[in-house]
């Protein structure tokens, strides 16, 4: 897409805030650049960070996605008129969320540009103290799927327990940066080992409450579309295990 062009669709036509503990996207949502975004492996959908967007921060604020991947989060942020930073350790996907940004907006709406920089989620010291509206962001679920090659600090290359200790510095430079009373959000899922859960989610949880966040909310998302279903669904009949068809997208809010 040419930096100029104007995306044919800005904005879903069948948006309406999500007011339940379960959050359920079977169409994954392409409007704008999201059908770019969308052929990254493990991001999320972009009615996710839309419905957090709407619920926790207004016009003109500014948003934190310290695991940007290809953008989905700041170009919702653009959409809505926020202020935002995009933060990733992977050049990659630095360069990715900078090509999902390039589109134009009507010339009556509200924006104010993204930016858009390398850098590492457990280090914001470039960020001030208090200074951001809302966290809103998508780590990788351990090591899962690995998103670099030759970075080796890359937490998508971390084990569990290694990830879970690292995962310790972001909480704290999430709480950090983000402005009493307000809002960090996070998608994560859970994982298999030797047939049994490794409950990875409430594992990351425990990392957050105990930098000092206070849990507001534990919203259910259910998956659609994994590829990773298909390969297991043999296996997980032959082996008797279920599926995880479910993330948790826990809401934290830093006390006043």
């Amino acid at each position: 897409m040419n930096k100029k062009d104007l995306p044919e669709i800005l904005e879903p036509n069948d948006f309406q805030p999500q007011s339940t503990t379960v959050w359920s996207f079977p169409e994954r949502g392409s409007w704008a650049t999201h059908a770019q975004t969308g052929k990254y492996r493990g991001n999320w959908s972009p009615y996710v960070p839309r419905n957090l967007i709407f619920k926790y921060s207004k016009s003109s604020e500014t948003i934190l996605d310290c695991f940007c991947g290809s953008g989905t989060t700041i170009i919702e942020a653009k959409l809505l008129g926020r202020k935002s930073i995009a933060i990733d350790i992977n050049d990659n996907a630095i360069k990715l969320t900078k090509q999902n940004l390039a589109f134009a907006l009507p010339k009556e709406w509200r924006y104010h540009k993204p930016d858009v920089r390398a850098g590492d989620a457990r280090d914001l010291s470039k960020i001030k103290d208090n200074t951001i509206d809302l966290i809103c962001t998508h780590p990788p679920y351990a090591n899962i799927i690995q998103y670099s090659k030759d970075t080796t600090e890359d937490l998508s290359h971390f084990g569990v327990d290694d990830f879970l200790q690292e995962m310790h510095f972001v909480a704290n430079e999430n709480f950090r940066v983000l402005k009493p009373g307000r809002c960090c959000a996070f998608l994560i899922g859970d994982t298999r080992k030797n047939k049994r859960v490794v409950p990875l989610g409430f594992m990351l949880m425990r990392v957050y409450l105990r930098a000092g966040f206070i849990l507001k909310e534990i919203i259910i998302k259910e998956q659609h579309n994994c590829k990773m279903t298909e390969k297991w669904q043999n296996t997980s009949q032959k082996l008797n295990f279920l599926l995880i068809a479910h993330e948790y997208l826990p809401v934290f809010e830093k006390p006043t």
